[in-house]
């Protein structure tokens, strides 16, 4: 997410753009891999001490539901978060690194469409995360 367009979708989302929002956005956005709550206010924490941990936490859980950012779930119900474009996608989440990559729509239109069709439902929205291990991952566990 280029970071010029954080304080706009922030504003878009219809909450206050505060100093804070905004520091917690970029952080998430440059971070490149699923992070923790936690994580994420430590990194934030070293250059700017006097965050709040509740700070961060709202400012992630704000973003989910603005669809800034997606919430994944890691071993030991701990969840992790990633900055997201605006436009709706699909995840691949690998539980090794963290590192989480986009699944194009294209790919996964198919399958919405025959599930549709299978149970005579009308999909108006999916959200898809896959969870395994990346190519990198499994070249270093050979």
């Amino acid at each position: 997410m280029p970071a010029a367009s954080i304080p706009s979708r922030l504003a878009a989302g219809g909450r206050r753009r505060t100093q804070q929002r905004v520091l917690v956005a970029e952080a998430l956005a440059s971070a490149r891999r699923a992070l923790s709550a936690q994580e994420l206010y430590e990194r934030i924490r070293s250059t700017h001490p006097t965050i709040g941990r509740a700070t961060v936490y709202r400012a992630l859980e704000q973003q989910v539901e603005d669809g800034m950012a997606s919430r994944f779930e890691r071993e030991g119900h701990v969840s992790a978060y990633i900055a997201c474009d605006a436009e709706h996608h699909h995840h691949l989440v690998c539980t090794s690194c963290q590192r989480v990559f986009d699944v194009a729509e294209d790919v996964v239109a198919p399958m919405l469409a025959a599930v549709g069709r299978r149970h005579d439902f009308q999909v108006d929205h999916a959200a898809l995360d896959f969870y395994g291990l990346c190519e990198s991952c499994r070249r270093r566990r050979r």
